[in-house]
Order: C-alpha cells, then sequence, then structure tokens
C-alpha cells in the first residue's frame, strides 16, 4: 500500500496537514489523491480549506474543487466550488489574506462557447465567493494564460506565450501599482529559456519561486521542477533543478503552504511496469488501471526546510 500521508483514515477524511516527510509522499491517497486526475493546490490561510484541480481524462475538462475542515477536524468531501462547474477552470492561487482566488479559466465574456484561458479573480462576500471577473488587459490577450500566483503586494506571476518571451512558454510578471497591473514582462534567463517553463509559484515575500522547465539541458523527465531564489540585490539567481522530488514523468504545479512548512507539487509518476515475468491478465490489466499511480496526476507534498536544505 502507498504512503497514505499523516493520519489519514479512509472514510473519515483525516488529514493533518503539519510534520510533513522529509521525501515526497502522496497526499491522502483514497481522498485527495485518487485514480482520478488531481493537480494544483492551496490552503486557506488558516488552514482550514483546500482547494485543488480535478480533471476528465486527457484533461478534456477541468475543474476547481474544495474540502473544508470542521470543528472536529473531519474534512468535507470535495466539491465543486460554488463559481465553478460549467466551463474549464483551474489553477487556484489564493491571496495571503486568503479574501481573493485567481484562476485560469476558458469561461466566456459573453455567451456560452468557451474561449481561451485567461486569468479571473473572485473575491469572498461573506462565508462564500462572489462572482468571477475576468482581469482584462493587459494581462488577457487572445493567447492562453496561466497558473497565477499573487505575491503580498498585489504582483502577479503566470505562464503565456507572448511574443516578447524567451521561450516556447514563458513566466510573466505584472507588477500592481496605483490599482492595476502594469504591462507584463517576462523574467529574466536566470529563469526563462528558450524551451518551456511554466506553472510558476512565488513566495508572497517573492524571496524565491517555484517553476517546471521541460527541454533544459538537465531536464530528467518530461518536465522537471526547479527553484530559484533572490539575492541581496533582488535578482533571480540561475534556477537549480529540485533532484531530490523529480522523476521520470512530468512533476509540476508547485505552492507552498502558508506557513512555509509544506511543499505540495502534482506528479505524473506511475507504479506499473513495463514488463513482467510471467504472463499477465485481463483482471490483473483492470486492476491496475483502477489503481492510484497510473500515471494521471496525484498531489504529492515534502516538508519545505528540507527541500531548501537540498540545493543549500
Amino acid at each position: 500500500m502507498h504512503n497514505l500521508g499523516s493520519n489519514h483514515v479512509i472514510g473519515q477524511h483525516k488529514l493533518e496537514l503539519k510534520n510533513p516527510s522529509a521525501e515526497a509522499t502522496l497526499l491522502t491517497e483514497g481522498f485527495v489523491s485518487t485514480t482520478i486526475n488531481e493537480r494544483d493546490f492551496a490552503v486557506s490561510p488558516d488552514g482550514n480549506e483546500i482547494c485543488y484541480t480535478i480533471s476528465t481524462p486527457q484533461s478534456t475538462f477541468q475543474t476547481i474543487v474544495v474540502s473544508k475542515k470542521d470543528k472536529n477536524g473531519e474534512w468535507s468531501n470535495p466539491e465543486v466550488v460554488s463559481f465553478a462547474g460549467k466551463f474549464s477552470d483551474l489553477e487556484p492561487a489564493l491571496s495571503a489574506d486568503g479574501k481573493k482566488l485567481y484562476f485560469a479559466s476558458n469561461r466566456p465574456l459573453q455567451g456560452n462557447q468557451p474561449k481561451d484561458f485567461d486569468i479571473w479573480i473572485v473575491e469572498r462576500a461573506g462565508h462564500s465567493w462572489g462572482e468571477p471577473r475576468n482581469i482584462g488587459a493587459p494581462i488577457n490577450t487572445e493567447t492562453d494564460k496561466f497558473y497565477p500566483s499573487v505575491t503580498q503586494s498585489g504582483n502577479l506571476y503566470f505562464t503565456a506565450q507572448y511574443q516578447d518571451g524567451v521561450g516556447r512558454e514563458d513566466i510573466f510578471l505584472a507588477l500592481w501599482r496605483n490599482g492595476q497591473f502594469e504591462k507584463p514582462s517576462a523574467l529574466d534567463t536566470a529563469i526563462n529559456s528558450k524551451g518551456f517553463e511554466f506553472n510558476a509559484f512565488v513566495d508572497p515575500d517573492e524571496k524565491y519561486i517555484f517553476f517546471t522547465g521541460y527541454g533544459r539541458k538537465d531536464d530528467t523527465g518530461r518536465g522537471d521542477l526547479y527553484i530559484s531564489l533572490k539575492n541581496n540585490d533582488g535578482k533571480w539567481l540561475p534556477a537549480k533543478n529540485l533532484k531530490s522530488l523529480n522523476s521520470a514523468r512530468l512533476d509540476y504545479c508547485a505552492y507552498v503552504s502558508p506557513d512555509k512548512k509544506i511543499l505540495f507539487f502534482t506528479s505524473e509518476r506511475a507504479a506499473i511496469p513495463v514488463s513482467f515475468g510471467t504472463k499477465t491478465t485481463y483482471e490483473q490489466i483492470k486492476n491496475m488501471n483502477q489503481s492510484t499511480l497510473t500515471g494521471t496526476g496525484n498531489i504529492y507534498w515534502v516538508s519545505f526546510e528540507k527541500v531548501l536544505n537540498s540545493i543549500r
């Protein structure tokens, strides 16, 4: 049986987001990490709410789900958030105070036909969410934008394929000044390359950035997690491959908990062998396809402190 994380009891939804292991393990197999595709992760500042993305096969449709912890420490069954469920919504990113949630969506501005993916925002209205709004220009254009990450100052980092980028897909920064976003600019080559860089999580204080790179010289799989720290001059240092976490499959969607003790990430690693010592049966193959580690996305967690120590 795979590691179920800390204090998880199937059916009772016990999930303690503390005391992470020094090695990456599945987050609550059978509850958060299941046979369907899960990716992205966000935790409310008080630690009583989690949200993440689930999708249909081949990500034809994606939506954001939420689970809440009650006074007895038990978590509710995941449910589609109030503002989602009609179009593809994914990659939730909470503001530091938990009052705003940014996400990517192909929902239309008008009518019922999906459009390209834009960055949207929704704000809390009491104990529920209000109506999402498109954050508009200069960030949203006719090309896809993904994976927002918002800082304490209101600056927004995200993934895009703008023509003025460094490579095929890059990480951009839109500064928040005087109540509005300035024109986005691509991060320099300490982060971006001629290949693909995407799905960046930025520390709310902008001291470090996690992202996934694909096609880099030290890429060990179908996309690896990288980290860059800022120096004393406020410049990003050359990114380092997080070899202690990466697999031969896609590893992406990094996220650090508000208390900065846990690093969550998504991985498509699988536990199905490429060959067998004896002839397999139909039932064995059917059962393997109903297991958790089939190569679909799952959420993993690990000690953030241990990850930082691994690159020092």
